[in-house]
């Protein structure tokens, strides 16, 4: 008795190391906290070390890995600085800029890891701003929000949804159907909703042309970036498996008489992968000791699935809560695992600290004189997250 309590604290000051991202007085962060959390799980005895190592899903973490060596392609290769380039060569007023890069940002957080976007994204979003002489305010929140909106559309949008994908068995194609309404929808209301809340950005007025924004390309990576881009994204429409197809278009890149490998796995992060490891071990032991039982009761409903989904996203963070969550729904039943992507990913703009994306965003803005406040956040992500939960609540049933 006394050891299935101690088993259970220490779990439960995991998830409350996750939901914070740190312990206090303690340099760590999550990964760190989740790879802690896991060694203590085995060290109590809840797990043993094979069933720990069994309980980490090789799909998942190989479809991580694999699309982030896709994405270290195209960003070395220059392709999503020559996106942002496009854009400012084709937007003349400050809505337009708005709004190009609301769904700019979106389309491309559906096609690839929202992380990637924000990480890449945000720095040019500041030069461009900058460079027009315009508050990067909006833009910044616009930038966040979109990357978490987007990514509700596909199962390579987000983590979160790559894990779901992967236990529910729902095809990219018939996942994208379902939430790629939800995901343009809720663009919609973001690029109304800053409308509101900046006046400066309604203006239709067209501006001086912006000082060009440097960029290189490498057009020999560029092509076979594209062109490996388009066969993967091919397959996951044609319905090959996830975990496969990312890891053949990955494997293609690395095949390369001009790059080393090393600059492709020096993209990769790391950091997350092991966090994904240490997850699946404290989900599982959450699992043995049998403390999820308790949620059973509130997620018989849409309206409770949803309501749990949000509260835990923004408790634990939307990966963890989803992995909680996620043994609770029947394989069946395709609806609520839509409900379960759509609310675990648009909790995410509740506020700044609700995904990794807005904390990249305001991080990097930061390092460049730029203060995206916790205030700034609420004011913009608290509204707009009830609004869109609302639409993707009223969508799907």
């Amino acid at each position: 008795m006394y050891l299935k309590v101690f088993q259970s604290t220490v779990l439960a000051l995991t998830y409350l190391g996750l939901g914070l991202g740190y312990i206090p007085s303690l340099r760590l962060n999550r990964t760190g906290i989740a790879l802690i959390g896991a060694g203590f799980t085995v060290a109590l005895g809840v797990l043993n070390l094979k069933e720990a190592w069994l309980a980490i899903d090789p799909g998942i973490i190989i479809f991580l890995l694999s699309m982030m060596i896709v994405n270290a392609g195209l960003a070395g290769s220059g392709f999503f600085q020559l996106a942002l380039v496009f854009l400012s060569r084709h937007t003349g007023s400050p809505f337009a800029l708005l709004v190009a890069l609301t769904f700019s940002s979106g389309f491309l957080s559906a096609l690839f890891l929202n992380d990637t976007i924000a990480i890449l994204f945000t720095p040019r979003t500041l030069t461009l701003t900058r460079s027009l002489g315009l508050n990067p305010i909006p833009y910044l929140l616009a930038l966040a929000g979109a990357t978490n909106l987007g990514s509700v559309a596909t199962i390579s949008g987000n983590p979160q949804n790559l894990v779901i994908g992967s236990f529910s068995g729902i095809s990219y194609l018939a996942f994208a159907k379902a939430l790629t309404p939800v995901a343009l929808l809720s663009l919609l209301v973001q690029i109304g909703w800053l409308w509101w809340l900046y006046p400066e950005v309604r203006s239709l007025k067209p501006y001086e042309s912006p000082l060009p924004i440097t960029h290189r390309l490498f057009k020999p990576l560029l092509i076979k970036s594209l062109l490996v881009t388009v066969g993967l994204l091919t397959a996951f429409l044609a319905g090959f498996p996830l975990a496969e197809s990312a890891w053949v278009a990955g494997s293609l890149l690395l095949l390369s008489r001009r790059v080393k490998t090393q600059r492709f796995l020096a993209a990769v992060d790391w950091n997350l992968l092991v966090m994904f490891a240490g997850l699946f071990i404290i989900t599982e032991a959450t699992q043995r000791l049998g403390l999820l039982n308790w949620f059973t009761g509130f997620i018989d409903t849409p309206a409770g699935l949803l309501g749990v989904t949000v509260l835990l996203s923004n408790l634990i963070s939307n990966v963890p809560a989803v992995l909680v969550l996620q043994p609770l729904i029947p394989q069946q039943d395709t609806s609520a695992w839509l409900l379960l992507a759509a609310g675990s990913t648009l909790a995410g703009n509740l506020t700044l600290l609700g995904s990794v994306a807005n904390l990249i965003v305001a991080e990097v803005a930061s390092r460049q004189g730029y203060q995206l406040s916790f205030w700034d956040h609420l004011r913009f992500g608290l509204p707009l997250t009830l609004l869109t939960l609302v639409l993707a609540y009223f969508w799907l049933n």
